[in-house]
């Protein structure tokens, strides 16, 4: 998975369902293998109740992801103290997976100076597979609406793709949503990377030199088959 050297905050954003949870989960327990730093993972998701990263809350603990988030009530826009101060120790690294579409990114616009600092990476995740993701239009409608209420950077966010449709997602889903996305994003911003599952395995020509993100999947329904989807 692509991890600058120089780089120790990883922000996600995206529209809701297009797998953000899952890949900053992801992200959060490879940097905790690494083990050279402490991670500190915040869940910024105040857009759904259903599907979001606290509720993993015991497998990062367990890995040694130290969580932040902060219960709701119904949909109270709620979030957790200590961003600040985390995004500019270069002492640990952060991991913040933020809630879908404007909403939920108008809840890190205070944190704009630290997020559009050097040593912060940020990730647009598209799903082609997504209704509002269906064209160029509807993507770049939900990107600009992200990025004014964020005040981030356009510079400083990179496009990953997701291809995948959920339950069932094969190599010829993902195939098809690389041929999509590539033809889609491309001729306006780079892709930077591809999120698969691990267990699909892509050659060069096929990922088309973008890089491979391998998932493993966390969050699914308790009776999804883990070795043919990924969420």
């Amino acid at each position: 998975m692509m991890q600058k050297s120089d780089c120790y905050n990883f922000i996600f954003l995206g529209e809701a369902g297009c797998g953000k949870s899952e890949v900053a989960i992801n992200t959060a327990l490879r940097l905790a293998s690494k083990g050279d730093k402490e991670v500190h993972f915040f869940d910024l998701d105040m857009t759904k109740p259903l599907f979001r990263s606290r509720d993993l809350n015991q497998v990062l603990k367990d890995a040694g992801v130290i969580v932040h988030f902060v219960e709701q009530f119904m949909d109270a826009p709620t979030t957790s103290g200590g961003v600040n101060r985390m995004l500019r120790d270069d002492n640990c690294y952060v991991v913040m997976d933020v809630g879908g579409d404007y909403i939920g990114a108008r809840s890190i616009g205070g944190y704009a100076p630290a997020i559009n600092k050097e040593k912060t990476a940020v990730f647009y995740i598209v799903n082609p597979y997504r209704p509002w993701s269906l064209d160029i239009e509807h993507v770049n409608k939900v990107f600009g609406e992200i990025l004014t209420v964020s005040h981030i950077q356009l510079d400083k966010v990179q496009i990953l793709g997701n291809p995948n449709i959920g339950l069932g997602t094969g190599k010829e889903e993902v195939l098809r949503g690389i041929s999509i996305l590539v033809d889609m994003i491309t001729p306006y911003k780079p892709l930077v990377g591809l999120c698969v599952h691990e267990n699909i395995s892509l050659d060069a020509e096929q990922a088309r030199g973008m890089e491979i993100w391998p998932m493993h999947l966390y969050m699914s329904y308790p009776w999804a088959d883990e070795e043919n989807t990924l969420a």
